[in-house]
């Protein structure tokens, strides 16, 4: 719940399916978040992403952004844990999931986008980063699960309900 007591948990990925395991043993668990987003609005972010990152974003960061910082975080994000707190622009509000989202949809979303990833070269430019290897795609979107699955505590034995998570 947010505000709770909970802490977030330290996640490590090392594969899609690492990622996608956790997802399952959440799923059937007794869950809290803590932070701003459910569960369902977790998974359904994360699955806009990598399907964004094979079918094309619908926003760009600057010019100077994009040639002059991006080059220089380029190797912390791929490797090293994400820092949560980043707002994403206006125009990229669709990456944002709604707040009634169903989790069995956002379950199921998450699962075909990853099955797609594993299938199908994500050649799109990233908004921040401009193209990416398929290799340096995975560590990203890696990186990207675990920040937001750490939000995502399994719950206590007398059964929190679900909260909000980041």
């Amino acid at each position: 719940m947010a505000g709770s007591s909970h802490q977030r948990r330290t996640v490590v990925y090392q594969t899609l399916e690492e990622f996608l395991e956790d997802v399952r043993r959440l799923v059937s668990a007794d869950v809290v978040t803590v932070g701003n987003w459910s569960f369902a609005q977790i998974l359904e972010h994360l699955a806009r992403a990598i399907d964004a990152s094979i079918d094309g974003f619908s926003f760009r960061s600057n010019w100077l952004v994009r040639t002059l910082v991006a080059p220089l975080l380029k190797n912390r994000l791929l490797t090293r844990p994400m820092k949560p707190g980043f707002t994403l622009p206006k125009r990229a509000s669709h990456y944002l999931p709604q707040p009634d989202i169903d989790l069995g949809n956002a379950v199921s979303h998450l699962e075909t986008a990853a099955q797609r990833l594993e299938t199908t070269q994500p050649t799109a430019a990233h908004p921040f980063l401009g193209r990416l290897s398929d290799r340096e795609w995975l560590a990203l979107h890696l990186r990207h699960a675990e920040m937001h699955m750490s939000f995502v505590v399994p719950g206590q034995p007398d059964g929190p309900v679900e909260g909000t998570a980041e």
